[in-house]
């Protein structure tokens, strides 16, 4: 390789690697940490994918410092406990938070197109709002049932993406499985 790809090539890795750890610095996580979370969660994501009674595709999972939250909604409670005996399994997980809810009704087209709209007005209304941090705040919908996961800095923000997403038109209920950090 010439000097001149080599030097573009180590200008490139070292914008990339400060660009991760100054993500990893706005999460209060090292970047040892951050990287350590993205393993777990690669290898949680691949142990439901193996595993026969769990919908992986259905499960959205967030890491931090080693504590796996299992979010989203699923179709049993036998799927529910599952994916926590799974998560549990995985070295390097710390605590399992499972946030997984079972869904009580059967979903129409024109439901999910619903949900799906409201989950769209909560994320923008959670982005617009200035006492939430967007980026980390999830939300799923189902039958009008929206639930709230990820990590936040404290407390009030929980309170306040809880009370954003409730005043949204279509929303039936709020589930708040925000965490908060280091609690």
């Amino acid at each position: 390789m010439s000097t001149k790809k080599t030097l573009i090539a180590a200008i490139t890795a070292i914008g990339l690697l400060g660009s991760l750890v100054s993500y990893a610095e706005e999460e209060k996580r090292s970047f040892g940490e951050y990287a350590d979370d993205k393993i777990i969660l690669t290898k949680v994501k691949s142990a439901l994918t193996s595993d026969d009674t769990t919908e992986a595709h259905e499960i959205n999972l967030e890491v931090n410092k080693g504590i796996v939250q299992l979010n989203g909604f699923v179709n049993t409670e036998k799927e529910k406990a599952q994916a926590t005996v799974v998560a549990q399994g995985v070295e390097g997980v710390k605590k399992v938070e499972n946030n997984l809810i079972v869904k009580t009704e059967g979903s129409s087209t024109g439901q999910s197109i619903d949900d799906s709209g409201i989950t769209t007005k909560v994320n923008t209304a959670l982005i617009e709002s200035k006492e939430t941090k967007a980026g980390d705040i999830k939300v799923a919908t189902h039958n009008g049932v929206v639930q709230l996961s990820g990590f936040v800095d404290n407390e009030a923000q929980k309170t306040a993406a809880g009370n954003v997403a409730k005043a949204v038109k279509g929303v039936k209920s709020v589930e708040n499985d925000i965490s908060v950090k280091g609690k």
